[in-house]
């Protein structure tokens, strides 16, 4: 897969405050190659990551309990409450990319963290029932080829990237989920398991491009690569010598990084090359061709903005353009 199908820099998902239009506004006119679909969890619960996703299951519900999301029988004001807010994401999304052509990024929690932090009628997570498991990925995939498919129509030009959110999906693979107890952890899911069910879920965009992000420590990077991820997103500051192998491995399989340099929180911001100075560092540890660099590489927030304040938010952003123009320019 050539480096076009991705922009040079975009963000996570998640921005901060609750008002649609202006954070359609500041996504679409910071990366004007390579926007995406934000988020806004401070709006409450629906708003939320895995309600979010929740609200795109086909034929499973979900109602938010003390405890957190529960699958129930039919759909409540909790999953129309999801609905309801995507579709004023969308909507806003819509009017600030009239005649855009181009990739456009969604994202939707994949089936491992889903599992994870879904239960069950008994309060337990999803994830211990492998037969629960299954419906769920299912589930998700034909709600992710329906949501894919609205976009499509609302954005006709827009070549839509898919991005699943997995943040605990090396938990998963490490058996460190939590029963509802707390005492007990849920067994490690086979890892061919959890690669099968990505492929399954990631496959619902066919030929289209796919990225997988977890801002965890312990990416499991070759596990993706083998699902069919086309793309890694991940908090760049948590990499250490030990992932070098893996990540000389994907970049030079064609798997495009999208490395996550810029902090997720209020605080200062160096200038743009320094930012990128680490991807240079890598670069040049793994012996690989400077000029690679700008094909290989996205740009991003470390993770989402929900906990930044709006205007460091708005800040993150266009930083991360110029520190992709910052490593475009000046490679080596």
């Amino acid at each position: 897969m050539t480096g076009s199908v991705f922009g040079a820099a975009t963000g996570i998902g998640s921005m901060p405050g609750g008002d649609a239009r202006e954070a359609a506004k500041a996504v679409t006119g910071t990366f004007e190659d390579f926007p995406h679909l934000p988020e806004l969890p401070a709006r409450g619960p629906g708003a939320d990551m895995i309600g979010r996703t929740a609200g795109m299951l086909v034929e499973l519900y979900a109602r938010v309990e003390p405890s957190g999301w529960r699958l129930g029988d039919r759909p409540g004001r909790d999953t129309k409450r999801a609905r309801s807010w995507l579709g004023e994401d969308l909507d806003a999304l819509e009017e600030f990319t009239q005649g855009y052509e181009g990739p456009l990024k969604v994202q939707a929690v994949g089936p491992w963290t889903l599992a994870a932090n879904l239960e069950l009628r008994n309060g337990e997570a999803a994830l211990g029932d492998p037969g629960a498991c299954r419906d769920l990925a299912a589930s998700l995939a034909e709600g992710l080829r329906l949501h894919l498919a609205e976009i499509g129509r609302r954005i006709p030009g827009a070549r839509l990237v898919l991005q699943l959110d997995e943040p605990s999906l090396t938990a998963v693979l490490r058996g460190q989920v939590r029963t509802a107890s707390g005492y007990r952890t849920h067994r490690a899911v086979d890892r061919q398991v959890v690669e099968a069910t990505l492929r399954d879920v990631l496959g619902v965009h066919g030929d289209g491009p796919t990225v997988v992000h977890s801002c965890a420590p312990d990416v499991p990077f070759a596990l993706l690569r083998r699902a069919g991820a086309a793309a890694v997103s991940f908090d760049f500051s948590l990499l250490t010598e030990r992932d070098d192998d893996v990540i000389g491995e994907a970049v030079e399989g064609g798997t495009r990084l999208f490395a996550g340099v810029v902090p997720g929180t209020d605080g200062r911001l160096s200038d743009p090359a320094g930012s990128v100075m680490g991807v240079r560092t890598l670069w040049r540890r793994l012996g690989l061709r400077p000029g690679l660099l700008a094909e290989a590489v996205t740009i991003t927030p470390s993770c989402g903005l929900a906990g930044a304040s709006p205007e460091y938010a708005r800040g993150a952003l266009a930083h991360c353009v110029r520190a992709a123009r910052s490593l475009a320019d000046n490679p080596e």
